[in-house]
């Protein structure tokens, strides 16, 4: 049992790590702050002066702000629909006692390590492609016509990129909690003639619900931040078709110079990611409560 004399001595090791932490946080939260209330341009370096809210006004008065969170809202919530259901799946399958099931587990969580501009890269011009695309081929092979995912339907396409990267991870996780199950459990279910389907329901995916919200939690924090796949491969287009928040505040900072309005923009980036994260801690909350 830890004595006072250990837990101050332990506080004072972690006390320089715990301030550069800090450090590392705040300062360049506090000149985001700043410069969402200033009117500055990097080309012409002449700060005009505090500008109160007005850099929040002109942000949210741009015509691809709403379009922009709802766009957000529909990457995250349809690429966690993806992975949950679709780890949940390949765990149960991964941990059947098949010939091979090393390799497949590499295989299967492969993806997770591919930088992401990479992936879309790879998406974009050997998978999606309309003329020279494995899709085109297959809908070609079919009699079908090819589909121009970038043009038709980019944001569908931001997502299934999206979710092939993350699926991996929540796999991963799944895998392990559903191999944490105690097998007599489960032998005590299939000797009162319990079915797969009613083991799945009752037994296993009870048992998998804290590891499903540690995923939600995890994968949604940097769900909020996807940027390099857009700029890869849509550009946020067609139009604002699949422009996030994150995106946009790149097109202000990086493209218009405004720093002004794309810190404001950093800053509702900020509030929304912890008003998404609080909902999801409690969430996790009362999981890991049960």
């Amino acid at each position: 049992m830890a004595t006072q004399q250990t837990r101050s001595l332990a506080r004072f090791m972690m006390a320089p790590s715990v301030v550069l932490l800090f450090v590392w946080m705040v300062v360049p939260l506090a000149f985001t702050l700043w410069f969402s209330f200033q009117q500055y341009n990097p080309l012409n370096p002449i700060r005009d002066g505090f500008v109160g809210f007005s850099n929040y006004a002109l942000f949210y008065s741009n015509p691809a702000f709403l379009q922009s969170i709802l766009n957000t809202l529909i990457l995250v919530g349809s690429v966690l629909l993806i992975t949950v259901i679709g780890g949940i799946a390949l765990a149960l399958l991964i941990d059947q006692p098949i010939w091979g099931q090393g390799i497949v587990r590499i295989l299967v969580i492969s993806p997770f390590f591919v930088m992401p501009p990479v992936a879309a890269l790879v998406w974009k011009n050997m998978i999606m492609h309309p003329q020279y695309g494995v899709f085109a081929d297959i809908a070609r092979f079919f009699g079908g016509q090819p589909i121009d995912w970038f043009g038709q339907y980019p944001l569908t396409a931001i997502i299934i990129i999206v979710a092939w990267q993350w699926l991996p991870f929540a796999t991963l996780i799944l895998l392990t909690s559903l191999q944490s199950l105690d097998g007599e459990q489960k032998e005590a279910a299939e000797m009162d003639g319990a079915g797969f389907v009613s083991r799945f329901i009752y037994l296993t995916l009870p048992h998998m619900s804290r590891a499903i919200t540690v995923v939600i939690l995890i994968q949604t924090i940097f769900l909020l931040s996807v940027y390099a796949e857009i700029l890869v491969t849509t550009n946020g287009g067609p139009g604002y078709a699949s422009t996030n928040l994150p995106f946009l505040v790149y097109q202000k900072a990086l493209l218009e110079f405004k720093i002004g309005q794309a810190s404001a923009g950093g800053i509702i980036a900020v509030i929304l990611a912890n008003i998404v994260a609080f909902f999801a801690m409690r969430a996790v909350g009362k999981n890991l409560d049960k």
